[in-house]
């Protein structure tokens, strides 16, 4: 914690208050809270920055895809419209939003829709869905979701950390009673038993509450507009990195791990890409992005040499089938 955010310590137990407040009045039933009559299930987190809420939501639709009508409904953040929008194969980011779109394009036949209002788009999608998953909503306490799953990373866990602007929580730390799962995101690949047990006896969980911990996997592939080629394709070969999402530092170290050189170009989280950037990439004879990052590229940078690495979330050592099956118990128990 750098000394002007400990400045600002004031300001956080103020924010605390007021969201603590908030909250109270949720609970007490004083706002209005609705819930709809089908499975919602909410993905989200206590703090800013990334917690892999994307890989998750990713992760749920590959689980349920064929054995339900699963539809997504995202805010669509950093998009230029406004309202309830169904998401298309060929929308564009700065219609839909990067993360909708990416959701869509993977899975051509689930809906994707995006609305600031969730209670506004829930209705629009009961008709075409048998479970609905929410992006990013944990805080939008207007919605009544079915199950919560709540995500922390394991090297910055919601237990040690602050409200903002002290800290990064958006909600006190109580918020995370809400969550039916606690899942501890972005561990190292080979993480101690002995660290695991540690989280689990210092982070508060409850009766009702499962733990379980994940890891962000890289794929072996990078993928273009017209091809493929594997990851190893980039050995030997000058190429610079384009990232525009809240924490890159992970997929900067495992493409250092692959013994790969490359600069790095870094963007805020969402960046809409001005014309003068485009240009100035266009002097890159090869670039890498993510997933995300590519929604929002692709369509102008299309003549050139542009290549994503997917990622996908995955539980680790035998939670795997623990977890799938406490997914599948909940949406039964909810129908």
């Amino acid at each position: 914690m750098n000394f002007l955010r400990k400045l600002l310590f004031p300001f956080a137990i103020l924010y605390g208050g007021i969201t603590s407040l908030r909250n109270y009045f949720y609970e007490k039933g004083w706002l209005k809270s609705t819930r709809f009559d089908i499975p919602v299930i909410c993905v989200g987190n206590l703090s800013v920055g990334g917690t892999g809420k994307s890989p998750m939501i990713e992760y749920l639709i590959e689980l349920l895809k064929d054995d339900y009508r699963v539809a997504v409904l995202s805010r669509g953040y950093g998009r230029n419209t406004k309202g309830f929008r169904l998401v298309e194969e060929h929308s564009l980011a700065e219609e839909v939003g990067d993360e909708p779109l990416q959701f869509k394009q993977k899975f051509p036949g689930v809906t994707v829709a995006v609305c600031e209002a969730r209670t506004a788009g829930i209705p629009k999608l009961m008709s075409k869905a048998e479970v609905i998953l929410l992006d990013d909503a944990f805080q939008h306490r207007k919605v009544k979701a079915s199950r919560y799953i709540l995500l922390t990373p394991y090297d910055d866990l919601f237990m040690n950390d602050y409200m903002l602007p002290t800290g990064n929580l958006r909600e006190p730390r109580s918020g995370a009673s809400r969550a039916d799962i606690i899942l501890v995101t972005k561990c190292p690949p080979r993480v101690p038993y002995a660290n695991m047990q540690q989280v689990e006896f210092d982070m508060p969980i409850q009766s009702h509450q499962k733990l379980y911990f994940s890891k962000i996997s890289y794929d072996d592939t990078i993928y273009g507009v017209s091809e493929t080629q594997p990851l190893s394709y980039l050995k030997n070969k000058s190429f610079t990195l384009v990232t525009g999402i809240a924490n890159p530092q992970p997929l900067v170290e495992f493409l250092k791990d692959e013994e790969l050189e490359f600069k790095h170009e870094n963007f805020k989280d969402h960046h809409n890409f001005t014309s003068a950037e485009i240009e100035q990439l266009k002097e890159n004879e090869l670039i890498l992005t993510t997933e995300k990052d590519y929604m929002r590229l692709y369509p102008k940078l299309d003549k050139f040499a542009l290549y994503y690495l997917p990622i996908r979330t995955k539980i680790l050592r035998d939670q795997g089938v623990f977890f799938d099956e406490t997914i599948q118990a909940m949406i039964r128990k909810d129908r």
